[in-house]
């Protein structure tokens, strides 16, 4: 598998893209008016507690108070399983050392938790608890037993906190560990220096940019090359980062001095605009139709113009096992979260299910973002959620439409004309010894008033016995309009 990471860096915003044997398989974009605040450490004062959720809302500085769950509190845990009411715990007025777990996302606050967790690049760092243990992605069971032997064996005596093995730790040595344990331990001592020095609310420390992240947690033995796209004082600033913390990535990375953009080049920017699409079509003539909500992602299946060479059967498996496949691409280009049902077409075979359902898991298998699904309902949907940790790539390079609100949908002129009608009529009754009304609205509607509609007009202004001038306004959306009488 040839894997290349491609990062676009501007003063505005970093784009990271991660290339499979030419195919874009996995997209991030951080801009640094909005940078994300997952993983930043905050010194933050409760606001308020909720007995009654068992939360606790915490202000960390930001223009909506977070969020913080009894579950989420380490020290909450109690020996029977049980967790210690939040009551008890936290107070008004406390202050707590808290980390983001969540970005905000819509109305919502950020999530935070009280277990500090830093990462590294082979290791994530838990300095308050002692807990050692090694990514579920790392299956051969030697192998994990062997990477917590080694962990125990250099860890510190006089170290009381713990660590998690990541998954790109498969192999490691000693000095690998003791590289990223001494890092971690410094940082830890910055951050902890902070905390008696910061007032409530305050930020103790700040997660590294994208770019940075990148190389620390996208680059594994697959990556071939790791090519840049940015100003000469950028591709210093990673050549630096890379000999200090990841010194494994300094030879794959490659200054991009093509005269086309980078992500020109590669097709990404036409993949960005087809993610953002409401439609994908499928290679075999079929396409999905992607709904995004708040409460959920629903994702509809159809054959399209796919007709097959067989029965309808074998046209509707072959469409349903393609669409498995684009629909895991998917979610990770468009960091879809939450809920996601998924309507694929009915299928009469149990084996032609089960296949179905196979394939998706394996398609999301190389997902970074945990994602748990379920069988076939009765109704032939299968429900999905993808943990939701940032916004949605639409959320984040899109805004509802002004028009019509975000409703996907705009009322039609001739509407918009009755509603016109019933509002001049309900004006003529409510303040009797008008004598003019005068109606501005948007070009389609006042021609639809002079064409079409000019005899519902003319109706109106028997009956009511006063006239009704039109007037365009050209920067009137399709549904504005205003009604003025004297």
């Amino acid at each position: 598998m040839n894997e290349e990471l491609l990062i676009h860096c501007s003063a505005q915003e970093t784009r990271v893209a991660v290339m499979v044997n030419g195919i874009l398989e996995d997209l991030h974009i951080e801009r640094r008016a909005q940078r994300g605040l997952v993983g930043n450490v905050y010194k933050g004062k409760v606001v308020r507690v909720l007995p009654g959720m068992q939360s606790a809302f915490i202000d960390i500085g930001l223009e909506r108070t977070a969020f913080l769950h009894v579950h989420d509190i380490f020290t909450a845990r109690q020996d029977d399983g049980s967790f210690k009411p939040i009551e008890y715990m936290l107070h008004d007025g406390d202050s707590v050392i808290v980390q983001v777990s969540k970005d905000p996302i819509g109305t919502k606050g950020a999530r935070l938790t009280t277990t500090i967790s830093l990462a590294g690049h082979k290791l994530v760092y838990l300095p308050k608890e002692p807990h050692i243990g090694v990514s579920q992605r790392i299956e051969d069971e030697a192998e994990r037993e062997r990477l917590k032997a080694l962990i125990t064996a250099v860890k510190p005596e006089s170290e009381k906190g713990g660590y998690i093995v990541r998954t790109c730790a498969e192999g490691a040595t000693c000095d690998d560990f003791l590289d990223d344990m001494q890092y971690l331990a410094r940082l830890w001592k910055q951050i902890s220096e902070k905390i008696p020095l910061t007032p409530a609310p305050g930020l103790l420390y700040q997660d590294l940019y994208l770019e940075e992240r990148s190389l620390r947690d996208m680059v594994n033995e697959n990556t071939t090359r790791v090519l840049v796209d940015a100003w000469d004082d950028n591709i210093d600033k990673l050549r630096d980062f890379a000999q200090n913390f990841v010194p494994a990535v300094t030879d794959k990375l490659e200054m991009y001095t093509g005269e086309i953009p980078l992500f020109e080049q590669y097709g990404i920017e036409g993949e960005i605009e087809r993610a953002l699409s409401r439609r994908v079509n499928l290679k075999s003539g079929g396409y999905l139709i992607f709904d995004q909500t708040e409460a959920m992602t629903t994702i509809d299946v159809n054959t399209g113009a796919y007709v097959g060479k067989r029965d309808f059967g074998d046209t509707v498996f072959k469409t349903n096992l393609e669409a498995a496949r684009t629909i895991a691409r998917q979610l990770r280009l468009r960091n879809l979260g939450g809920i996601i049902i998924i309507d694929f077409i009915d299928m009469e075979k149990d084996a032609h299910r089960n296949a179905v359902l196979a394939e998706l898991q394996k398609a999301v298998a190389t997902d970074r973002v945990h994602i748990t699904m379920s069988h076939f309902t009765e109704l032939g949907l299968v429900e999905m959620t993808r943990k939701r940790t940032r916004e949605s790539l639409a959320h984040i390079l899109c805004e509802p439409c002004p028009l019509c609100g975000g409703r996907g949908e705009i009322k039609t002129a001739r509407t918009v004309c009755y509603e016109i009608l019933r509002e001049v009529l309900r004006e003529w009754r409510q303040y009797p010894g008008i004598r003019e009304f005068s109606v501005i609205a948007s070009q389609t509607v006042i021609d639809l008033f002079l064409e079409e509609e000019s005899q519902a007009l003319d109706l109106l202004q028997d009956f009511i016995q006063c006239p009704v001038a039109l007037q365009v306004e050209s920067c009137y959306g399709p549904e504005q309009y205003d009604i003025t009488f004297h």
